[in-house]
C-alpha cells in the first residue's frame, strides 16, 4: 500500500485529502500538524469568530468521524523534524518516524513578528491560528484601549471588530495610506474614513518603537516620538512561508517551496500546495506566492491529481476578499500593472467597483458591496475581455454581456 503523508493541517491539506477520497484513492493517509486542533478555517478568525458570531464549531472542516470513517491518521499535536527524502521517512517531535512514498508539503505560513523593547510583556498579540484568536478575543474584552500595528487587512478587521465592541483604537502604519500594497487610494480613502466614522484613529508613515509597560502595555511610543495610551497591542505585520523543513531536506525553494504548474516540488513524489509554494501562473504570466483561500483550495485539487497520477495544471486567477464591519471589499486579479483605473458605481453610495486595465485589457478588479457583479468580473478578469472605460462607468452596460 501506497503511504501519502501531508506536513502542515491547514486549509490546503484538507482539500487535498477531500479531493483525493472523492476520487477514490485507496493508499493510507496520515497528516501531520502541530496544533492540537482538528484542521480548521483561519479567515474566520479576524471576522466572524472574533466577534461571536461564528463559534468554535463552524471553524471545522470535519468532525473526528470523517477522518475515523475514512482511516485517516492524525498526528496533531506534533511537529515534522525533519524529512529524509532519500529513505522516505519523516522524524517528529514526539521521537517517532514515519515512512512515506508520497508527501506534501502544505505548511503554510507564519506571522511575521516584531522586534522591539517590551515585545516580552502580555496582550502583546499576532493573529494566526486559533489559540492567538482565543486569546485576542478574552484580551478585548478586558481592554479599553488598542492599537493595532498594521493596516492590511487583518489589522483593519480586528480594528473593526475592537471598535464595534466599543474600545478606544489607534492604528498605526508605516505607509502613507490603509491596504497600501493591494488596492487604489480610492479604495484606501474610502475604508479609511469607515474606520474614522467608527471612532479608530490613525497614524501614518510611523511604526512601533517601543511598548512601555510592567507586565501589561501602558502606552506604545511610536518612530515620529509619539506616544500612545494603550493596554493591549494587536501586531499585523504580514506572514512568511514556511519553507525551512522542505529546504533543509533538499527541496528547491525561493520565496516558496518552488513547483510546478501540477504542484510536484523539485522531487519527485513530493508536492507542496497552498501559502508555503511559490508556482508559475500562465494566466497571470509570472511565478508567483499567494496567501488566500482560493489559491489554498484551486491548488491542493491540482496536487491531489497529481497524487492519482491524472495531472491537471493550476490556472486560476487568484482572488480575495476582507470584511470590515458590514462592508464587504472583494478583489479579483492582481493590480499594480495596469495604466488605468475605472470607476462603477457611487463611492458615496457605498456600494461601487473599481476595474483595473492595462492597454484596456481587464486584469482586476476591487468591488465594495456588490458580490453579484463581482461574480461576473471573475469571469472577465479569467477570460482577460478588452473593455472600454466608458462602458465599465455607464451603469446601464450589462456585464455578462461582456462575457466572451
Amino acid at each position: 500500500m501506497e503511504h501519502l503523508v501531508l506536513i502542515g493541517a491547514g486549509q490546503s491539506a484538507i482539500q487535498c485529502i477531500t479531493s483525493l477520497k472523492k476520487e477514490g484513492y485507496t493508499g493510507s493517509i496520515t497528516l501531520v500538524g502541530e496544533e492540537e486542533h482538528l484542521p480548521y478555517q483561519r479567515p474566520p478568525l479576524s471576522k466572524g469568530f472574533l466577534e461571536d458570531s461564528i463559534g468554535n464549531d463552524r471553524l471545522y472542516f470535519k468532525k473526528l468521524d470523517y477522518f475515523v470513517e475514512n482511516k485517516i491518521q492524525l498526528k496533531l499535536g506534533i511537529k515534522a523534524r525533519e524529512v529524509d527524502i532519500e529513505n522516505g521517512e519523516i522524524l517528529l517531535s514526539d521521537n517517532s518516524s514515519l515512512p512515506f512514498d508520497k508527501l506534501v508539503f502544505s505548511t503554510g505560513s507564519r506571522v511575521r513578528k516584531l522586534d522591539f523593547p517590551g515585545n516580552t510583556l502580555n496582550s502583546i498579540h499576532y493573529l494566526r491560528g486559533l489559540d492567538d484568536a482565543l486569546s485576542i478575543k478574552s484580551d478585548i474584552e478586558t481592554s479599553e484601549e488598542i492599537v493595532v500595528v498594521g493596516a492590511g487587512y487583518i489589522g483593519l478587521e480586528v480594528a473593526a471588530i475592537a471598535a464595534k465592541k466599543n474600545k478606544k483604537v489607534t492604528v498605526i502604519e508605516m505607509a502613507d495610506r490603509v491596504m497600501n500594497r493591494t488596492v487604489d487610494p480610492q479604495i484606501s480613502d474610502y475604508y479609511l474614513e469607515l474606520h474614522k466614522e467608527n471612532g479608530v484613529s490613525f497614524k501614518f508613515n510611523t511604526s512601533l518603537k517601543e511598548v512601555i509597560g510592567t507586565k501589561h502595555p501602558e502606552k506604545v511610543l511610536c518612530s515620529d516620538g509619539s506616544e500612545i495610551k494603550a493596554d493591549m497591542v494587536i501586531i499585523g505585520a504580514g506572514i512568511l512561508p514556511n519553507t525551512e523543513l522542505a529546504e533543509s531536506a533538499g527541496v528547491s525553494c525561493d520565496n516558496g517551496i518552488i513547483v510546478d504548474e501540477f504542484g510536484k516540488t523539485s522531487h519527485e513524489n513530493i508536492f507542496a500546495c497552498g501559502d508555503c509554494t511559490n508556482h508559475p501562473n500562465k494566466l497571470l504570466n509570472k511565478k508567483i506566492r499567494l496567501e488566500s483561500v482560493h489559491n489554498a483550495m484551486e491548488q491542493s485539487k491540482t496536487v491531489a491529481s497529481g497524487l492519482l497520477n491524472e495531472p491537471i495544471e493550476y490556472n486560476q486567477i487568484p482572488w480575495f476578499w476582507s470584511d470590515q464591519y458590514d462592508h464587504k471589499l472583494q478583489i479579483v486579479g492582481l493590480s499594480g500593472e495596469h495604466d488605468k483605473v475605472t470607476v462603477r458605481g457611487n463611492i458615496s453610495e457605498s456600494k461601487f467597483m473599481l476595474f483595473y486595465t492595462k492597454s484596456e485589457e481587464l486584469i482586476a478588479v476591487d468591488a465594495v458591496n456588490n458580490s453579484k457583479e463581482f461574480l461576473i468580473s471573475r469571469k472577465l478578469v479569467t477570460n482577460k475581455v478588452k473593455i472600454k472605460a466608458e462602458q465599465i462607468s455607464n451603469p446601464d452596460t450589462n456585464l455578462n454581456d461582456l462575457i466572451e
